[in-house]
């Protein structure tokens, strides 16, 4: 009789152990589309961000369409990869590859007045985890038109204030060469010359966030020279 408990005891806990499996893999099995999607309306956001055009969920993708004209995948040489998609390119893991072998994406927008803006992604160290952004370029492929920064764990009201709108918008103007050689854009510890078309203000209290930050734009920017001198305007 003890064996038939210990038994059905076994048997009970096998079928429920399977039960579980099945329903999880078949909940997230439902669900992935509708992650692909968030995940996917979530980009299309902050590249809208990145030329000061502020979207939704609602409209995020209509807006997209309107002002994303082109997108496409370049190597540090700015020579075109054909058959990678530059919406799906993780630059975490092409960080981990060779210099000449990454996979480098560029957006380009034609805003209501004309100007076609080049938007270029990045993706850095923080504090607590990565951070990421866009940085949208005028067509003289110096000027910054926008910029919008996100991060994974940084620390609220220091570090995470990368993500906000005043941080963000200091950004607008600069410079990112200075007499024809490639210079980026400091975030200066303790204020920035607002005069200097090459600085920005840090965090307050986010001073390795704000370093993260800086080097993620010298860092990421860079890589796009031969890009910027074949287009310039």
């Amino acid at each position: 009789m003890k064996d038939f408990s210990n038994r059905y005891i076994f048997i009970f806990s096998v079928v429920m152990v399977v039960s579980v499996a099945v329903l999880l893999s078949l909940t997230a099995l439902l669900l992935q589309p509708r992650q692909e999607k968030n995940v996917e309306v979530e980009k299309k956001i902050n590249i809208l961000s990145s030329i000061n055009v502020i979207s939704t969920k609602i409209d995020a993708v209509t807006l997209y369409d309107k002002y994303i004209r082109e997108s496409f995948v370049i190597n540090t040489d700015g020579q075109h990869i054909e058959g990678v998609d530059a919406f799906t390119v993780s630059l975490r893991a092409e960080q981990k590859k060779p210099l000449e072998q990454q996979y480098l994406p560029v957006f380009t927008a034609v805003m209501d007045n004309g100007d076609t803006l080049h938007i270029l992604p990045l993706e850095g160290k923080g504090l607590w985890g990565p951070i990421w952004g866009y940085v949208a370029l005028k067509p003289d492929m110096n000027t910054i038109a926008g910029a919008t920064f996100d991060h994974k764990g940084e620390t609220p009201g220091l570090g995470a204030e990368i993500n906000t709108t005043e941080f963000e918008n200091q950004f607008l103007e600069k410079s990112i060469y200075e007499g024809g050689r490639f210079v980026s854009v400091a975030v200066v510890k303790g204020g920035a010359d607002r005069s200097d078309r090459h600085e920005v203000d840090g965090i307050s209290g986010g001073t390795i966030t704000s370093k993260g930050l800086e080097a993620m734009l010298r860092e990421g920017l860079v890589k796009y020279e031969k890009y910027f001198a074949d287009n310039r305007k």
